[in-house]
This record gives C-alpha cells, structure tokens and sequence, in this order.
C-alpha cells in the first residue's frame, strides 16, 4: 500500500496529504501529552467544585500551552527528520511517515507494555523484532489507554483530600443540627483555601510535567 502511494502523482499526494490534515486535531488531542493535561484539569475542578471558575477555555488552553512545551523537542525531532526526505526527494508520504517516527517513540515510552503487546497481537502473528516494526496506527490506541488510566489514577489523588475535607465539614454540619445546609457550600472556602495554602497549581503542573520526562 505505502508503494503504491509513493508512486502517486505529486499533485495526487498533496491532495491526500491535505486530506489527512483534517486528521491533525485527532492527532494533538489523543497522540500527544494534551490528553493527559485536559483530563487531570477537568477532574481538578470537579473535585475543588468551583461551577465557572476557572473558565474551561482558560483550563484548554493550559493544556495546550504546556503540551506545546513538553512536546517541543518532539516536534523539532519530526520536523527535522521529515525535511531530510522532502528536501531529497520530494515525496510527502515518506516525509509524513519519516517524521512521525519520534511521535511514535514518544508514544511508547508513556505506554503501558501489556496494552502495547495487545494491539499488536492483534497485527501480528509473531512478535515484531525490533520497534520500527510496530506501526504508529497499532501504538497509538494503546497510547490512548495508558494515557486515561494514568490520567483517571492522578485525578484520583487529587480528588482524595476534597472527599476528606467535604466529609469533615458534613460530619460537623450534621453534629450542629445543620442538615439543611449544604456542605459544599461550607466547604468551598476552605477547599480553596487548602489549595492556595500548598500552591495548587504549581504543584499540579510541575508534577504533569514532570511525568513526562
């Protein structure tokens, strides 16, 4: 298949290449360090329980922000590797498939090998001999997975001391006869609080990032 692409006509590759640009918003969000970012933010403000604040767009674009730089040395690897071929030769589907290559590298370092060895077993009758074998199509929904497992386990512990501190604050209601006072009301305060006191955010950010080298 990849011959019969390279033996396209040149105008015929640019067509599909930009036809595979229309891919390229699938590609940031669920091939990249965005997808990990965008879920742990969202579990944070579900367990801080602020409704609007901060705005989603403000929470998207962090995300996007510092996918950009964790993934920069990745980007610059692609863009170099898949110059060498298009300044050689001119050929779009060899450049798109040189230049992924460190995307894919990437991708399997942050995958979890029994969800990597699933994907391929279902490709490969016998196991690749070496990873250039392994398609970046076969690591890339196992990429995905690791990635929301990784994800969900982070929001879980960021989630764990909001859950303590709300039940603190209904066993203490309940113990004041207060039953009719919701105790997230009374406990946002002191959530924020407890997040401003051990700088939330930048915890939360340096660790993401940090998870990643």
């Amino acid at each position: 298949m990849e011959s019969v692409i390279k033996d396209l006509n040149p105008v015929l590759q640019l067509l599909l290449v930009m036809s595979l640009f229309s891919f390229l918003p699938i590609v940031f969000t669920c091939m990249t360090c965005f997808l990990r970012y965008a879920i742990v933010f969202s579990i944070l403000k579900q367990a801080l329980g602020t409704q609007q604040v901060p705005p989603a767009i403000v929470l998207l674009g962090l995300a996007i922000i510092l996918t950009f730089y964790t993934m920069s040395p990745v980007f610059q690897q692609m863009y170099q590797m898949g110059s060498v071929p298009y300044n050689k030769t001119g050929n779009l589907m060899l450049t798109i498939q040189e230049g992924s290559k460190p995307l894919k590298e990437f991708m399997m370092k942050q995958t979890r090998e029994k969800d990597l060895e699933y994907f391929i077993s279902l490709n490969h009758k016998t196991p690749p001999k070496t990873p250039e074998d392994i398609s970046i199509w076969e690591v890339a929904p196992a990429y995905i997975i690791s990635e929301l497992k990784t994800a969900f386990e982070i929001g879980f512990i960021i989630f764990v001391p909001f859950i303590v501190l709300d039940l603190i604050v209904a066993n203490i209601l309940l113990a004041l006869g207060m039953m009719m006072l919701s105790p997230t009301i009374i406990s946002l305060p002191f959530k924020l609080l407890l997040f401003i006191a051990v700088d939330g955010w930048a915890m939360i950010v340096q660790g993401l990032v940090t998870s990643f080298n």
